[in-house]
């Protein structure tokens, strides 16, 4: 007896000691004390909820009350994965007459769809397809106040995002009455749900734009009802359903109530719904389909925002710096969790996000294959792997026309295109036809999700043939220099975007890039019982090293001889850097070359000329090299296009007023500072070991 008693003194003690060493973060607090909180109007402020797969995006009121208000700030968007538009193709517009012949020299000719200077019935092609489809605004939602007067009559604001519960709480005044509205969205549904406490009973309206069109904006026309209808097809005691029919794109809203309230419209395209009550709900969902008669109340749909989002935070991976003591370390934590939520309900759908995510358009509301990384590798390393392959199964659809697009090319497998949208059609482009560096990304990732899973015989089925078409690409793109028996890469357009396709040969970043991704693709083969393909074996082992000056400092291409001269190399993306932190070292690569690289960059480098992700992948290229100190500098660094508004978005410009790809990149380098990668034995290898960083985590997944 003495000795079992003993024994579970022992066992106490040793409990207090690994609770007193590595206590458990406390989830709820960390997530708590960094849900956003606002107190005034600011057109930059909006707060959205949503699944992912849609999002809702409100004003003060807790809904969409004063759109022209934020139009030019964080636009108040209701957007989904699948809500596309396109314009009457009324001269016949096909997409081969937006084809341009080139010839990099890879011994053939080949086809990009192109946007042409001249005039005529292709560049008329080429603009129509570049604009079509584009994204939907499926409908605004708010309070039906007196807008000519804008919002001089709100006041006393109050107004929280729940981030625990998904859960948006808004209280303010209208012309001295107190209004609190509750707003959430249905996790596993397109539907906005909201309660209303007021004595006021301000009825609710239902506006439906149409598309503008429009390169970046909120894609509301207001001014062209004709083009467009709104019909109440059924109507019950608590229900109504609306069909909306814009050219050839319909859709069904479907508004339930809680309560009495009466349903009117009000002009074309505008519904009122008025409630007779103080206290009343409703929920709004939005359907490709005429929907089934289910109904979902609100309290429903909160119960079930409720549960999704404390899974949500209970699950995945959590980062808590409460006990770092450097005077930066707050606010890289209230990014890192507002980055997290903002990602998982803009970023996490079944086709690939936008850079603005379903907040507003941005490129028509297309989304860039190149982007995807960015958005979504941190996924996996958050421990949140399953809104990973939730999108990466998309390209098992787009599968078809990427085969035709690497065919008329003149290349073998699939190549993976920049800009596109659900059809995986290639957008016309000046620019984004010529990028490469998408094309490993669906190695990089599906890699990632291997690395997770419990069933990786399932995930080798799932994406072996993608990867085996994708790689064999890459290798066919590849062009043998058999006087120097290395293999080259040209008639690109790097991720550094200031360089020409037709004069570029051997960028760093994406000769990297295909170094890695063709060695990951040979271990698929292995893993699915293939044997190792000889020529990838040729082009891993004979690619080219990374170009270097006189100083050992890495070129921008290796034509590029006058990188460090000519500010066209010094501006935008410095690529350089993702050969070495979004991956790993490998032979082409000198370590001290890069270290020079780096120092160099950061001393003289156009910063105010670049981009949101460009300060996480150098961070990451700093974390590689143990340079700490650069890593949470850049992090940190006090730049425009480093700016993280109140609402956690990170900021560019006053066009791009949302950048998700900064975010995205954000939580994958700070998973790697903390995590490390393979082969990494450092603790926190990404921060200072100077006592003032003492940053603690769980969950997440290490690097490659």
């Amino acid at each position: 007896m003495k000795k079992l008693l003993f024994i579970a003194f022992v066992t106490f003690l040793q409990s207090i000691a690994i609770n007193a060493a590595g206590q458990k973060i406390d989830r709820h607090a960390l997530v708590d004390r960094n849900s956003p909180h606002i107190t005034a109007a600011d057109s930059l402020s909006s707060l959205s909820v949503g699944n992912g797969e849609f999002a809702f995006t409100a004003d003060i009121t807790g809904l969409q009350s004063f759109p022209e208000y934020y139009k030019n700030g964080v636009p108040l968007g209701t957007q989904s994965q699948w809500g596309w538009h396109s314009f009457p193709n009324v001269k016949g517009f096909k997409p081969e007459e937006t084809l341009m012949e080139y010839d990099f020299g890879h011994g053939h000719k080949e086809l990009y769809a192109g946007q042409p200077k001249t005039p005529g019935r292709q560049k008329e092609a080429s603009d129509w397809f570049r604009v079509n489809p584009h994204r939907l605004h499926l409908g605004m939602i708010g309070f039906d106040f007196d807008r000519k007067d804008g919002m001089k009559n709100i006041t006393a604001v109050d107004q929280r995002l729940d981030l625990w519960t998904g859960t948006l709480d808004s209280k303010f005044k209208y012309k001295g009455t107190e209004i609190e509205v509750k707003t959430v969205c249905h996790p596993q549904k397109d539907m906005v749900a909201a309660e209303i406490v007021s004595k006021k009973r301000t009825g609710i309206c239902f506006r439906f734009p149409y598309p503008t069109g429009q390169h970046c904006d909120d894609a509301c026309d207001w001014n062209a009802d004709s083009k467009h209808s709104t019909r109440l097809i059924t109507q019950e005691n608590n229900k109504a359903v609306l069909e909306r029919v814009l050219d050839g794109t319909t859709y069904y809203v479907t508004i339930t109530w809680q309560g009495k309230a009466k349903l009117t419209q009000k002009a074309e395209n505008y519904f009122v719904l008025t409630p007779k009550s103080d206290r009343f709900s409703f929920t709004c969902s939005f359907d490709r389909t005429l929907p089934a008669s289910e109904n979902v109340s609100f309290h429903a749909a909160h119960e079930a925002s409720l549960a999704y989002w404390k899974a949500f935070w209970t699950d995945g991976a959590a980062v808590d710096f409460s006990s770092c003591t450097d005077p930066r370390a707050k606010e890289l934590e209230r990014r890192v969790v507002l980055s997290q939520y903002l990602l998982a309900i803009q970023c996490a759908g079944t086709t690939p996000p936008q850079e603005t995510g379903l907040t507003y358009n941005s490129w028509f509301g297309k989304f860039h294959l190149e982007m995807i990384w960015w958005h979504q590798a941190q996924f996996a390393l958050w421990n949140r792997t399953e809104l990973l392959d939730r999108t990466l199964g998309w390209y098992r659809s787009a599968l078809p026309v990427a085969r035709e697009i690497a065919k008329r090319q003149g290349f073998k497998g699939v190549r993976w295109m920049k800009m596109t949208d659900p059809s995986a059609i290639e957008a016309p482009s000046k620019v984004g036809s010529f990028l490469i560096w998408q094309q490993p990304h669906l190695i990089y990732l599906a890699e990632l999700v291997y690395r997770n899973a419990t069933d990786k015989t399932a995930i080798l089925e799932k994406y072996g043939d993608l990867i085996e078409q994708t790689a064999e690409f890459m290798h066919s793109f590849a062009t043998l220099d058999s006087a120097n028996n290395r293999y080259i890469l040209k008639g690109v357009i790097p991720a550094q975007e200031t360089l020409k396709a037709a004069e570029t040969v051997n960028p760093p970043f994406e000769l990297s890039y295909w170094h890695h991704a063709m060695k990951v693709a040979q271990a698929w083969r292995e893993r699915r019982g293939m044997a190792r393909s000889e020529a990838w074996d040729d082009l891993i082992d004979c690619l080219s090293p990374l170009a270097y000056n006189d100083d050992k400092l890495y070129l921008a291409a290796e034509t590029a001889t006058e990188t460090y001269r000519d500010i066209r190399f010094t501006s935008d993306h410095m690529a350089v850097l993702g050969a070495v932190g979004i991956l790993p070292m490998s032979r082409l690569v000198n370590e001290d070359y890069m270290r020079n690289t780096l120092h160099w960059i950061w001393d003289n480098w156009n910063w105010n000329k670049t981009w949101g992700w460009d300060y996480p992948m150098t961070a990451m290229n700093a974390a590689r090299l143990n340079e700490p100190e650069k890593a949470v500098g850049a992090l940190l660094m006090d730049k425009r296009t480093n700016t993280y508004l109140p609402n956690g978005h990170n900021y560019q410009d006053q066009r791009l007023r949302i950048y998700l790809p900064g975010n995205g990149g954000l939580l994958t380098a700070v998973a790697m500072m903390c995590a490390g990668w393979d082969g990494c034995t450092t603790e926190n290898p990404g921060f200072p070991k100077d006592g003032k960083w003492n940053v603690r985590w769980e969950g997440l997944n290490p690097m490659p």
